[in-house]
């Protein structure tokens, strides 16, 4: 019961960072908890964990969905800012729901049988995180565009920056928020945008992953409730610090710091 709550509290407070809540929680239980899980455990179980820091981010952004889910039933009648938010969410969900699903197959097929110690996929989360760090790094100016003039192109490379988060290692708004503002948009907006699309794609995640195996355990609602506290007491200071400060040279180090772990 104590390692879920270790569990949910990295995913609480790494879900906001830029740096892969996965990844994380595969190196605690690997490096820290020195657990016995395959790779593809560890993934079903962070996937798990992201619903209680999807239920924080939920309240968190609770006007802005509602005005998107009474959006989908009056579409017509939105704003333009609405109309274009619904349509940007749709297609990037779908378009990383079919990257992400394919990577995770792909990938955790190959670290199951390949990766007994667990060395390979620490190295390739090392890997990712610099690539995450390099992109965070070159993306850092805020640029000048807004809800209003989201285009169906800009969804569809979201969804693609999306769907490679699946990958351990790459961090889901570090990918996200680095693309939106190397398509010019404000850095505010960016930020919002890239945590209202984790919402639709945890939920259908976790549907399509464990529709046929899901129960809740004590020990695993200790996670979730775990994930859910952390997440909403940080959820607001690590977006006001994420907005002024570029975490790329931590997300640099950090993956080297990984890459060296493997060898110790």
């Amino acid at each position: 019961m104590f390692e879920q709550f270790v569990l949910g509290a990295v995913q609480g407070f790494a879900e906001w960072l830029p740096v892969s809540s996965e990844g994380m929680i595969i190196l605690t239980k690997k490096n820290l908890l020195h657990s016995t899980d395959t790779f593809g455990e560890s993934i079903r179980q962070a996937l798990f964990l992201h619903l209680g820091t999807f239920l924080a981010a939920f309240i968190y952004f609770f006007k802005d969905v509602i005005i998107l889910i009474k959006g989908l039933f009056a579409f017509k009648s939105q704003s333009i800012e609405t109309r274009n938010t619904i349509i940007f969410l749709f297609v990037a969900t779908f378009v990383s729901g079919l990257l992400g699903l394919a990577l995770l197959k792909g990938v955790g097929n190959m670290a199951d049988q390949f990766d007994s110690n667990g060395r390979i996929i620490t190295g390739l989360i090392g890997f990712l995180l610099i690539g995450t760090g390099l992109l965070e790094l070159r993306a850092k100016h805020s640029g000048h565009r807004f809800l209003n003039n989201i285009t169906l192109t800009d969804g569809l490379l979201l969804g693609i920056a999306q769907g490679f988060a699946a990958l351990p290692g790459f961090s889901r708004s570090g990918l996200t928020v680095s693309a939106l503002l190397l398509r010019k948009f404000d850095k505010a907006c960016a930020l919002k945008l890239s945590f209202l699309m984790s919402l639709p794609i945890v939920l259908a995640g976790n549907i399509v992953l464990h529709a046929s195996e899901l129960h809740f355990s004590m020990e695993g609602l200790v996670g979730l409730a775990s994930a859910f506290v952390f997440g909403l007491a940080t959820i607001h200071i690590l977006l006001k610090v994420a907005e002024k400060i570029n975490f790329g040279i931590f997300v640099l180090l950090f993956g080297i710091i990984t890459i060296i772990s493997c060898f110790i």
